[in-house]
C-alpha cells in the first residue's frame, strides 16, 4: 500500500471517527490554509472565478469568492469520506433536490431513462446516492486512477452507495455501449460535463471563452433519444442540493450530420451549466485549467469522479 492509498484508507476510516463538528473545523482549517499558500490549485480556481464574475468585481471579494470556493471543495471531501457510514434515511434527508424529483422519478417509471449532465460543484457523490436510495438505477463512468488500488478503493465506495461505475476504459464492453443499454433499460445516467480539454472534446462557448467538453451526455441522448437535463449543484448550510432544468430540445435528425447536432446540443449543456454556476460560483470546484487560453500550468488534480451522479 502506498502513500496515496494510505491517505484514502485514513480519510475513510479516521474521518468518520470523528465528531462532526470537530472533523468540519479541521476540514476548514485546512482549506484556509490552502488559501494562505496560494498554490497552483488555488491560483487556477481563482482564474476560474474570474472568467465567471467579470473584471469588474474587487480583488478583495474575488479573494473571498476563492476562500470560499477552497472551503466548498474542503465540505466535499469532508462529505465523501463520512458518506459510506450513513443510514439510507440519512442519505434521503442530507440531500435535497428543489426541482425535477417528479421529472426523473416519472423517467425511470416510464422506462425512457435519463441523461444528466453535471458540473464539478457542490457533492455530486451525495446526489448519487441519493439517487440509488429513491431506489432508482443509476449508472454513470469513472476514470481509472493510479495507483489502481486507489481506482479499486473509489470504485468500491461508489458502489457501496448503490451506483453502477463503469471505467472509461479497459472494461470488458466500451463504456458507451453500456450507457445506451442502461439508459434503454431505464436507469439514471449522470455524467460530468463541464470539462475535457482533450482532443475528443467538443469546442463551446462558456463564460465568453472558448473551451471544450466531453460529447458524451449529447451522444447519449442523441442515441437513445432520453431526455436530457442539466443540473445546478450547490451547497446550503444543512445540505448539498441540486436541481436539474429540462429536457433539453434535441436537434431534429433532419437539421444535419451527428457530430453537428453533438456540438449544438453540446453548446446547449454548456449555456444551462454555465447559468447554474453562475448562481453559485463558490461551489463550483473547478482548481484545473479551463478555457484554451489559459496557460497549462500545474494545477490541484481532483481524483476522478464517477462522470457522475445526479
Amino acid at each position: 500500500m502506498n502513500l496515496t492509498e494510505l491517505g484514502y484508507v485514513a480519510g475513510w476510516r479516521l474521518i468518520r471517527a470523528l465528531p462532526g463538528p470537530v472533523a468540519a473545523a479541521a476540514f476548514r482549517v485546512g482549506a484556509d490554509r490552502a488559501h494562505r499558500r496560494r498554490g497552483a490549485g488555488t491560483a487556477r480556481l481563482a482564474g476560474n472565478l474570474r472568467r465567471v464574475v467579470g473584471p469588474d468585481l474587487p480583488e478583495a471579494e474575488l479573494d473571498e469568492l476563492v476562500r470560499q470556493g477552497l472551503r466548498s471543495y474542503a465540505r466535499y471531501w469532508l462529505e465523501a469520506f463520512r458518506l459510506p457510514s450513513r443510514s439510507r434515511a440519512q442519505i434521503l434527508a442530507g440531500f435535497r433536490l428543489t426541482h425535477g424529483q417528479d421529472q426523473l422519478a416519472a423517467d425511470v417509471a416510464t422506462g425512457r431513462g435519463a441523461v444528466v449532465a453535471l458540473p464539478h460543484a457542490g457533492n455530486w457523490d451525495a446526489a448519487g446516492a441519493w439517487v440509488a436510495a429513491q431506489g432508482w438505477p443509476i449508472t454513470t463512468v469513472a476514470e481509472r486512477l493510479r495507483p489502481e488500488a486507489v481506482y479499486e478503493r473509489f470504485l468500491a465506495f461508489r458502489q457501496g452507495l448503490g451506483m453502477e461505475i463503469l471505467p472509461t476504459h479497459g472494461g470488458p464492453r466500451p463504456a458507451f455501449d453500456v450507457l445506451v443499454d442502461r439508459v434503454r433499460a431505464g436507469h439514471v445516467v449522470p455524467l460530468l460535463a463541464d470539462r475535457d480539454l482533450s482532443a475528443r472534446g467538443v469546442e463551446v462557448t462558456f463564460f465568453g471563452g472558448r473551451t471544450r467538453m466531453p460529447p458524451g451526455p449529447a451522444l447519449l441522448a442523441l442515441r437513445t433519444g432520453a431526455p436530457l437535463y442539466v443540473a445546478s449543484m450547490w451547497y446550503e448550510p444543512d445540505a448539498p442540493c441540486a436541481s436539474i432544468e429540462g429536457p433539453l430540445e434535441l436537434p431534429d435528425p433532419a437539421s444535419g450530420p451527428l457530430d453537428q447536432r453533438t456540438r449544438l446540443l453540446t453548446q446547449r449543456i454548456a449555456d444551462g451549466l454555465a447559468a447554474g454556476i453562475a448562481r453559485h460560483p463558490e461551489d463550483w470546484h473547478m482548481l484545473q485549467r479551463m478555457w484554451l487560453d489559459q496557460a497549462a500550468a500545474p494545477a490541484t488534480r481532483r481524483p476522478s469522479v464517477p462522470s457522475g451522479p445526479v
